[in-house]
């Protein structure tokens, strides 16, 4: 099988990335811990844009990013940074080998 990796946008409430970082980070930690296909999960700031936070993300397959969707982690994260973002776009890509 594939390995998917994905390239995300978040979009930060203005003013509020210094207090959702931490709280991201928290939840990068437990996806690598608790989900045996989450194989990479780095989060960048961008230096021009303090209303952004990108993340690349790898995940054993398609399968394993289902379960990284449903996993308590994340439940967890939306509600610890509830009105911290807003939208969350991304790209799923085929990572060739």
């Amino acid at each position: 099988m594939a390995k998917l990796a994905i390239i995300a946008t978040i979009e930060v409430t203005p003013g509020r990335r210094a207090e959702f970082v931490p709280v991201l980070m928290a939840h990068r930690q437990r996806s690598l811990k608790e989900e045996p296909g989450t194989l990479q999960f780095d989060v960048l700031l961008p230096h021009e844009d303090e209303t952004k936070v990108l993340l690349y993300e790898l995940y054993r397959d398609a399968a394993a990013f289902e379960d990284h969707r449903n996993a308590p982690s994340i439940a967890r994260f939306r509600e610890e940074a509830s009105g911290m973002f807003g939208k969350i776009s991304g790209t799923r890509c085929l990572l060739s080998e």
